[in-house]
């Protein structure tokens, strides 16, 4: 009897490289700051990266996004470390992906689709399912001329194609059907949502925002003492989770919501504006910031600017910067002492304090200021409460 073979039959984890152009007036701090967060998408994603090229130039090359030589750079070392794709950490426009595809021979990616792909593995509900198909849809409409397979055909027959019509144009109107059809099942589901949210509209709504992987989700799980997923990746809650919260006999309703992120794509945030109607239906909301993080500030921005496109930026907003646990100062130290990281009675006379009223500063994880945190919360919604329906019997 022959030698019995065994084969390996686990997915093997795909070997990337990332690059990135350097623009004048960014600082090598800012590039480094967007190549981890590339980085932090590839793993997310289940890739590896193993190597990170970056080049400096006014804007990027119109046929290649990177320079000539370059591209021979990136194409030398992907051919002798047999990589199995290059990530670009902008949009590429559709004869950029065409002809990067063509000289390097190996699975392109730019930020865009990446973010597409974690989103599409993380949808879980019928909504989050179907935004997701709609924004890979219409990213993917405009590059069909790059596909080297056809799609697979869904409906045929005789005067269903007109004379002459190419596979690009039968894939082309194809797409458009299913984004046409897509969208009124959107449209359908935000009606449902929109029965459901006027079901609790006698209760204060607050809703938790912030970048991606700054602590929310471990905040929704301990104020309302339910299981939602948490893990130390990027968009790890896609679907907006509500929950009914009792703090000293009075209840509100908390809602998590999807991460933001810098250069997340437009049409992207387009069909996940209704996912986002909790935020801007919301009565309170609870800015969460990771403090331990070197660009909080710049995350900041990023949100505050989501916030304003979604014209919800000067709602009652609390700011609770989380993770002081493992904050470290920027500030140096004397050669050989370790980094000391602050104390809660630091932070509140910090400028993060100062400027962003009313500020708390939590751990999540440990549990470490948070009855302040709560406290705070039970006064600003009992004080709306009062307002909004003075003579209900609530128990204050």
């Amino acid at each position: 009897m022959g030698k019995q073979k065994f084969y390996d039959t686990a997915l093997k984890q795909e070997r990337a490289v990332l690059v990135g152009v350097i623009r004048p007036g960014e600082t090598p701090e800012e590039t480094k700051e967007y190549l981890d967060e590339l980085a932090f998408l590839v793993d997310t994603a289940g890739g590896k990266v193993e190597h990170v090229f970056t080049q400096k130039m006014l804007r990027p090359e119109r046929a290649t996004f990177v320079g000539t030589g370059k591209l021979e750079e990136i194409q030398a070392y992907v051919k002798s470390e047999e990589i199995d794709m290059v990530v670009f950490d902008d949009e590429l426009s559709p004869s950029q992906l065409r002809n990067i595809e063509r000289e390097l021979q190996v699975k392109i990616l730019d930020r865009s689709n990446l973010i597409l792909d974690i989103f599409a593995g993380r949808a879980q509900t019928a909504q989050a399912k179907t935004q997701v198909e709609l924004a890979q849809l219409q990213y993917l409409l405009p590059r069909l001329t790059r596909l080297w397979t056809h799609l697979e055909r869904q409906k045929g027959g005789i005067g269903m194609r007109g004379p002459g019509e190419t596979q690009i144009e039968s894939d082309r109107r194809m797409i458009l059907e299913k984004i046409s059809l897509l969208k009124s099942r959107l449209k359908l589901i935000d009606k449902q949502n929109e029965t459901q949210r006027k079901n609790r509209t006698q209760l204060i709504r607050v809703a938790l925002v912030g970048y991606t992987n700054v602590g929310k989700s471990t905040i929704m799980n301990m104020l309302s003492k339910s299981e939602v997923f948490a893990e130390n990746k990027l968009f790890a809650t896609l679907d907006t989770t509500v929950r009914k919260v009792v703090i000293d006999n009075l209840p509100f309703l908390l809602s998590d919501t999807v991460g933001f992120i810098r250069k997340l794509p437009h049409h992207l945030v387009e069909c996940f504006k209704s996912t986002l109607d909790e935020v801007r239906e919301a009565d309170i909301l609870i800015h969460v910031v990771d403090v331990s993080h070197t660009s909080f500030e710049d995350q900041i921005g990023v949100v505050n600017e989501t916030l304003k496109d979604l014209g919800a930026r000067d709602k009652d907003t609390i700011m609770v910067f989380n993770k002081i646990d493992a904050y470290v100062s920027p500030e140096p130290v004397e050669e050989g002492e370790d980094h000391v990281p602050f104390t809660l009675a630091e932070f509140k006379k910090s400028w993060m304090a100062h400027h962003n009223a009313p500020a708390l500063f939590i751990s999540a994880l440990h549990k470490e200021n948070l009855e302040e945190f709560k406290q705070l919360l039970y006064d600003k919604v009992v004080d709306l409460h009062t307002q909004r329906y003075p003579y209900d019997k609530l128990l204050y």
